[in-house]
């Protein structure tokens, strides 16, 4: 249905609007990093309850988006965009006054389906409203910027937020930005008509959500010191048979969620790779570094957020320049040295962290450059290498794979560093085995005890052991990324 062009005024207000909403939707992937030591004591939560009510949002995130791109192609993207709004301003309220771990998990799975609704339909509106093509590409430009800058600046804005308010601060200032989005958006946001005869495979979208849940809680149960082996056994069964089902349904589906052919192409598999290796390496090292700088190193939360500045700003700097090498270079080549820039930087936190600031700065700045030059790179493999007619579905599968990557950096890198935190850490008899499960638990451990000194002292050494081993870890990753996409290449 042809829909007359909006007035400029109305075009860029509404640009305003979906680009508000989505910095709340990528911020809340990263703000709780600099509160999650005061969320923990607050909450007495432990170390697998603290991952779930991190990790909790991306997983269901990135299980829900390919079901409600499509979703919003049949209903049109200003209902799920509006819908998207109250669950999300809702669930922020009662994330802010979560009086337990499990009713944040939950309130932050709440989050998620408000985020999943609205984060598709932000690009289909500024598809719809800007029909020059030269002010959409500047409005997508704006809406890749809010979405790459986003995540990064998290930390800082919780750090600020912490030096005043209580931690559930960092929930609640969503809820007046919501109601200042969601009033003028029910009449500037323009409605579009909605395809009717479009297919939603929601069993399809429960599947992938079942998938990634199901092996993540295996995933972190295999990592506890004292873990049951059945729990972890049957999840993984649960998400093994999960995976199958789903694929094996979307080869049979005439319009699937994803058309798993997209991968043969290796320039679109690997800046698949690219994207969801990038972000495993950013957001568990962004995860990890603000925890250990807290718990180990001492520092506030904005003294946290304040070092962690290089980070983001690089990143800003990065993309637009990387956006040059693609014409000059091709996408493959700009991923692969941006990757091997960001393992540099990860090998940089890995053995200079605690011991040269100035180094440290530099690692950040590194793994800050390597990722926005690695979001360029792959999402312009992605987008350039599927035909015209799964455009929007590889627009999907690129906006999953970050979520992805991020939740799989917290899950992945987390459970690592969990283990080995209880491996380094010796502990006497009379100590309590639950200071084994995280550096938080065996501070609150010390605080009971008349020799606490001595567990504190040997906690933190055991956990600054582990997030050396972990950021080498994540080195390797990237490393290894960086030479099958060079191989790739070099066969082409």
């Amino acid at each position: 249905m042809f829909m007359p062009p909006l007035s400029p005024t109305r075009r860029w207000l509404v640009l305003v609007l979906v680009s508000s909403a989505l910095f709340l939707i990528v911020v809340d992937m990263t703000v709780l990093y600099t509160a999650l030591p005061r969320l923990t004591a607050a909450l007495e939560a432990s170390a697998v309850e603290s991952l779930w009510i991190v990790n909790t949002y991306g997983l269901v995130v990135a299980g829900l988006l390919p079901g409600t791109g499509t979703l919003g192609d049949r209903l049109g993207p200003k209902p799920l965009f509006l819908l998207g709004l109250v669950v999300f301003g809702l669930a922020s309220l009662l994330a802010a006054f979560a009086p337990s771990p499990a009713l944040l998990i939950g309130a932050r799975a709440c989050l998620a389906v408000g985020a999943a609704l609205m984060m598709p339909a932000t690009l289909s509106i500024i598809r719809h409203t800007f029909t020059d093509e030269r002010e959409r590409a500047l409005a997508i430009g704006v809406w890749s910027a809010v979405a790459s800058g986003g995540a990064m600046l998290g930390p800082v804005l919780g750090g600020l937020l912490l030096e005043e308010f209580w931690w559930g601060s960092v929930f609640l200032i969503n809820v007046p930005i919501v109601l200042l989005v969601l009033l003028p958006a029910l009449t500037l946001v323009p409605r579009v008509a909605p395809c009717s005869d479009r297919p939603w495979d929601g069993m399809g979208s429960g599947l992938i959500l079942i998938t990634l849940v199901a092996l993540t809680y295996a995933l972190k149960e295999a990592s506890r010191p004292v873990p049951s082996g059945t729990a972890a056994l049957v999840a993984l069964a649960i998400g093994g048979l999960a995976g199958v089902v789903f694929v094996r349904r979307q080869a049979r589906q005439a319009s699937p969620l994803i058309d798993f052919g997209l991968f043969r192409h290796t320039a679109f598999a690997g800046g698949v790779l690219g994207a969801v290796v990038a972000s495993i390496a950013l957001i568990g090292a962004e995860y990890l570094f603000v925890q250990h700088v807290q718990l180990v190193g001492g520092l506030s939360p904005l003294e946290a957020a304040l070092l962690l500045l290089p980070l983001p700003l690089a990143s800003l700097v990065a993309g637009p320049v990387a956006g040059l090498g693609v014409t000059r270079w091709g996408s493959e080549r700009v991923l692969i040295v941006a990757l091997a820039l960001c393992a540099l930087g990860s090998a940089g936190l890995g053995l200079l962290h605690g011991r040269a600031e100035a180094g440290t700065l530099v690692s950040l700045t590194l793994l800050g450059l390597g990722f926005g030059a690695a979001a360029t790179g792959a999402s312009s493999a992605i987008l350039a290498n599927a035909p015209p007619s799964r455009a929007g579905m590889a627009a999907s599968i690129e906006e999953v794979s970050y979520e992805l990557g991020g939740a799989l950096g917290v899950a992945l890198l987390g459970c690592l560093l969990s283990v080995l935190y209880a491996a380094a850490l010796i502990l006497p008899p009379e100590v309590p085995v639950v200071a084994r499960e995280s550096l938080d638990d065996a501070l609150r451990v010390a605080a009971g005890l008349p020799d606490g000194d001595a567990l504190v002292e040997a906690a933190r050494l055991a956990f600054d052991r582990a997030f050396s081993i972990v950021m080498l870890s994540a080195t390797a990753l990237l490393g290894g990324t960086v030479l099958v996409l060079t191989h790739w290449t070099l066969r082409k």
